[in-house]
């Protein structure tokens, strides 16, 4: 990560097209990651993925192990929403400054002035990333509670949501644990699910609707 810090934060000084080249050396560096933890991803319904269309990536979250999978399935630049806890993790800290869209989940000022910066993104074609269970899963059920977030901004947004699932990740690297075992971990795209037209009145449904593609992801490769 030292070695690929320059090429990750410098170009972010350049904004947006700086940006482009950032990711460039964020999904080396997760190829670099992966081959020297023995981690194989397996990255399965690219297809569902129209190259220069900016989508809402919503994912489930079980471990550290997921983001660099992500940054390797998302052929192009795109902003996570992420916690402010991981700006504390040595060297990543400056990454997820960089990188992400961070947000105090404390502070109700703090969340919505993070869903107006993802609106602005989405406005210039960039793709966002959020995880709509808001921390990592601890728990034994495939899937916790989804918030609002995501659905809000697509709706507000027209943008098409594009879901996915990440598989095995938590068992190699469990919550709260910097120990990784080697092992593989699928990826797997759903199909785009549109949002034109709806009202915010909806977002219950869309949140609904998403939940269950995700949780029949799982389900259909567990």
């Amino acid at each position: 990560m030292i070695v690929y810090l320059p090429g990750i934060l410098i170009p972010f000084l350049f904004g947006d097209r700086g940006g482009a080249v950032s990711y460039k050396f964020l999904m080396i560096w997760s190829w670099t990651f992966s081959q020297l933890n023995r981690i194989i991803y397996k990255i399965e319904g690219r297809e569902h993925i129209v190259k220069g269309k900016a989508y809402i990536y919503v994912s489930n979250h079980t471990s550290y192990l997921d983001l660099p999978g992500i940054a390797m399935t998302i052929p192009t630049q795109f902003r996570p929403l992420a916690k402010k806890e991981l700006k504390k993790i040595p060297v990543f800290g400056w990454i997820a400054q960089a990188a992400c869209v961070i947000v105090d989940r404390s502070s109700n000022e703090s969340r919505r002035k993070s869903m107006d910066h993802l609106k602005e993104i989405l406005v210039k074609g960039i793709s966002i990333l959020i995880f709509p269970e808001g921390t990592q899963n601890r728990t034994a059920s495939r899937l916790q509670p989804f918030y609002d977030g995501a659905f809000r901004i697509a709706i507000e947004t027209g943008q098409p949501i594009l879901p996915m699932v990440v598989l095995n990740a938590g068992k190699l690297m469990p919550p709260n644990s910097f120990h990784i075992e080697p092992g593989t971990i699928k990826i797997l795209i759903g199909s785009e699910i549109q949002t034109n037209g709806l009202d915010l009145k909806e977002t219950s449904a869309l949140k609904e609707k998403v939940y269950h593609a995700m949780d029949q992801l799982i389900l259909n490769n567990s």
